[in-house]
């Protein structure tokens, strides 16, 4: 019903996939390495300014969570003055 024109081996094909890939990702690692060792100063630089924004972010995140959560509960209070609320009898 359904033919499927293979030519060669398929499972030949998925390992030289595979080993390609490898290949390819074994080369940028070492060449990412290399660039580190020699450019080390550089990275820590970059590094270093990237946990310092991120630091930064947080705190900010923070102070405006921690505001909003009081701007909340101060008008929640007042959202809920003189409210009363009333059951029904028939409930009970």
């Amino acid at each position: 019903m359904f033919r499927f024109f293979v030519h060669g081996n398929p499972a030949s094909d998925v390992a030289k996939g595979l080993a390609k890939g490898s290949l390819f990702v074994g080369l940028l690692l070492i060449g990412f390495g290399l660039l580190v060792f020699i450019l080390r100063d550089l990275f820590a630089f970059v590094a270093a300014a990237v946990f310092f924004l991120a630091g930064f972010t947080a705190i900010g995140y923070a102070i405006r969570l921690y505001l909003l959560q009081h701007k909340i509960k101060k008008s929640d209070t007042e959202y809920r003055k003189n409210v009363e609320i009333h059951y029904d009898d028939r409930l009970y």
